[in-house]
């Protein structure tokens, strides 16, 4: 099994409602808060986390959604400053997980992966979403995140469990 849960650190699992969202005055879920206990996680999704638009978010293939927070010194770097408070915290891409220690160099598409008790196991890599260009005030941000190849993306539930931060950042 990837992803020995000893080797890397859960830093914040991230939920929230569909809200307006952006200019174009749609509804979105990209906007994640901390959950500050374990939260239940089924095959549908985590408990408490919504996605406006099932077509392309969700579901069983796409329940679960990671990002490495290992990441976010390189795009704190290469971004212009406006943009970097939106990464001061866990939860800029719209990420349910956010992890230390769990990259693509450790996790490919199919490797299944403990994330407290719940077994996810990698379906897919993100199609980055237009509402990151409103999130991050760029028009091309999702265009950027497309060709990284450092979003391991959607998890699908492999086994129901809960999942909460396992360490914290220091």
């Amino acid at each position: 099994m990837a992803g020995d849960e000893a080797s890397f650190l859960i830093d914040a699992v991230l939920v929230g409602p569909a809200a307006p969202f952006g200019s174009h005055g749609g509804r979105s879920g990209i906007v994640k808060t901390p959950a500050t206990g374990p939260v239940p996680v089924e095959t549908g999704g985590m408990a408490g986390d919504e996605q406006a638009d099932r077509r392309y978010h969700g579901g069983p293939e796409k329940a679960v959604h990671h990002y490495a927070f290992d990441h976010y010194a390189e795009w704190k770097r290469s971004l212009r400053p406006a943009c970097r408070a939106v990464l001061a915290t866990p939860g800029a891409f719209g990420e349910n997980l956010s992890t230390s220690g769990l990259t693509e160099a450790e996790v490919c598409v199919g490797d299944i992966w403990r994330a407290g008790t719940a077994l996810l196991q990698v379906s897919q890599a993100r199609q980055p979403c237009f509402k990151l260009n409103h999130r991050f005030g760029l028009a091309d941000m999702a265009i950027r995140v497309c060709p990284s190849s450092d979003d391991l993306g959607h998890s699908a539930v492999f086994r129901s469990g809960g999942s909460g931060p396992s360490g914290v950042r220091g």
